[in-house]
């Protein structure tokens, strides 16, 4: 267990020796706070997924109020941590605005992407707290008056904070049910499409390959680049992007819902090909009755790319082809095969 403090919260970061799976713990603040979007939360999604980690969001324990995620004197046990830094890469320091939104919101949002919550302890239950609402006319004033306010009751906020070695020791046992299984995660229709990032057609290696065989058949060139890039070894699996969280938006992805697990048609209208890439055109049938469309602008399905050359890179492939940069082979008449739609 490596514990590295900064201005704002320790940051715990943990190996297990006895499990294959590393996990990566990540504490939500004040810094968090300001900047928590669904941009922020996609990109420690990303991390986790090209590092193969697991994320479990760690949050100073708090009631909250109506109109931000931490009780008033939680969020100024933060921001008199944040204004004792300065020169910080993402500008959480002395001259950093306040920001917050809803409690029940901020919280829905890490269960939904990630499944638990961990709560460090971080006020102590019998302190005063104050009347609910008692300062929302007064929060303009109040922001302009921090700075004084807060370094001048700073011996106040430093007692009522909960000692850093019992939080962290309260931290790493819940910490422990979460990776035993122990923890149970609230009920929530929009979690199952939190941790989705794709909707996608799969479809059947064998039957490409067999489609590839006609093609190579009745074109030089189609047999040439097939043999040549090894594709009846080479290729293990393939899909058509119907709709990607990134590019089209978690609504457009969690839109194909309903037709999860159903065979869809799918015909093989063109191949085409360069010296870095590969796909298989396609148009898209119906599931009972409903025509399927992709989000992509040109629907096909990516069967080869060069070393460094990254797959999204063959959407480009039609245009390409239109320029006279790549090869296109009409497969007449279409191939059919049938997929399946699901997540990823």
């Amino acid at each position: 267990m490596k514990v590295r403090s900064c201005w704002s919260e320790p940051v715990i970061s943990i190996l297990s020796s006895d499990s294959l799976a590393s996990v990566a713990i990540f504490l939500l603040s004040v810094d968090f706070v300001v900047s928590a979007t669904a941009v922020n939360l996609l990109v420690i999604e990303d991390m986790c997924r090209t590092t193969k980690a697991s994320a479990i969001p760690v949050i100073p324990e708090s009631e909250g109020t109506d109109s931000n995620p931490f009780s008033l004197d939680a969020l100024a046990v933060f921001i008199f941590r944040v204004l004792q830094r300065v020169n910080h890469p993402g500008n959480l320091d002395k001259a950093s605005p306040n920001a917050g939104y809803d409690r029940r919101d901020f919280e829905s949002e890490l269960y939904e992407r990630f499944g638990s919550v961990v709560k460090m302890p971080l006020l102590k239950p019998d302190r005063l707290e104050p009347a609910k609402g008692s300062y929302a006319k007064e929060w303009s004033r109040w922001e302009k008056r921090l700075r004084e306010i807060l370094f001048g009751n700073a011996d106040h906020l430093n007692a009522i904070q909960v000692p850093f070695d019992f939080a962290v020791k309260r931290v790493l046992e819940q910490l422990k049910d979460v990776a035993k299984g122990g923890f149970k995660t609230p009920e929530s229709e929009k979690r199952k499409f939190g941790n989705i990032v794709f909707a996608a057609v799969t479809l059947p290696v064998e039957e490409i390959k067999s489609a590839l065989d006609k093609v190579a058949c009745t074109d030089a060139k189609a047999k040439a680049f097939i043999e040549g890039k090894n594709l009846a070894n080479s290729l293990m699996k393939a899909h058509v992007t119907l709709a990607h969280k990134r590019s089209h938006g978690v609504t457009s992805v969690a839109s194909y819902g309903v037709f999860l697990k159903q065979n869809v048609p799918v015909d093989f209208t063109a191949l085409l090909f360069s010296d870095k890439l590969a796909a298989l055109e396609v148009q898209l049938g119906s599931i009972n009755s409903e025509k399927i469309d992709s989000k992509n602008e040109w629907p096909h399905a990516t069967l080869w790319t060069a070393p460094g050359t990254p797959p999204k890179e063959a959407n480009t492939l039609s245009h390409l082809a239109a320029e006279g940069k790549a090869t296109r082979i009409d497969i007449k008449p279409p191939i059919t095969v049938s997929g399946v739609l699901d997540f990823f």
